[in-house]
């Protein structure tokens, strides 16, 4: 598996935010991007989504698997994203909440379960996702989304709202996650201390470069 921009930008207008660059995310590798707030960061991850909307534009091509996903539309890029809102639907239990990231034909009421115990979250199934901490509402947000067996991950500041020590529990969690899954993962945050120990760092520039940290 591997994620590839090839001189992927994003504009707004005839503004560039991010100039375009050349990227190679390996299976289950964590790249981090840095850079100020409005230099495009979460844009450039709604490119890759195929939901980046006017007069925000991107240009280049995103690469999964040997696919463009330009050619694909949203729904069908296999692209799972993790944001610092974790976005539980508040009217669903948990367990509803797991199931809904499973494809239809698939043994969701297992596959909720297998999520559960290996988010170490046995029993929680009935509970309203308002009645869980922090932590646990990102493990939710997580495996609901690794339910829908995505081909590559976007993280958009995920762990931007934990305080220290849960911060650096989820940190692992998630990046192991993803290693054991061979998920190539873009990640965007504003704190290098989120990224994997020995990860590759990029940042955006105030000319709109992407430069290697």
């Amino acid at each position: 598996m591997s994620l590839r921009f090839e001189n992927v930008g994003i504009a707004l207008g005839a503004k560039p935010l991010i100039r375009p660059f050349m990227l190679s995310i390996k299976a289950g590798e964590v790249v981090t991007l840095m850079g100020p707030s409005g230099c495009g960061k979460s844009s450039l991850l709604a490119y890759v989504a195929g939901d980046l909307e006017a007069p925000l534009r991107g240009v280049g091509r995103v690469v999964l698997n040997g696919v463009d996903l330009a050619d694909l539309r949203p729904e069908q890029r296999q692209v799972g994203r993790l944001f610092q809102d974790d976005l539980l639907f508040p009217h669903m239990t948990v367990g509803e909440n797991l199931m809904f990231g499973v494809k239809r034909g698939q043994p969701r009421l297992e596959m909720m379960q297998t999520a559960l115990a290996r988010a170490e979250l046995e029993g929680l199934e009935d509970r309203s996702p308002q009645t869980l901490s922090g932590g646990q509402r990102v493990r939710v947000s997580l495996m609901r989304t690794l339910l829908a067996k995505p081909a590559a991950m976007l993280l958009d500041e995920p762990f931007n709202k934990l305080d220290k020590d849960l911060r650096a529990t989820m940190r692992a969690y998630v990046f192991d996650h993803l290693l054991t899954r061979n998920i190539p993962c873009l990640m965007v945050t504003h704190d290098q201390d989120d990224a994997p120990n020995n990860g590759r760092i990029f940042r955006v520039a105030a000319d709109g470069e992407v430069r290697h940290v």
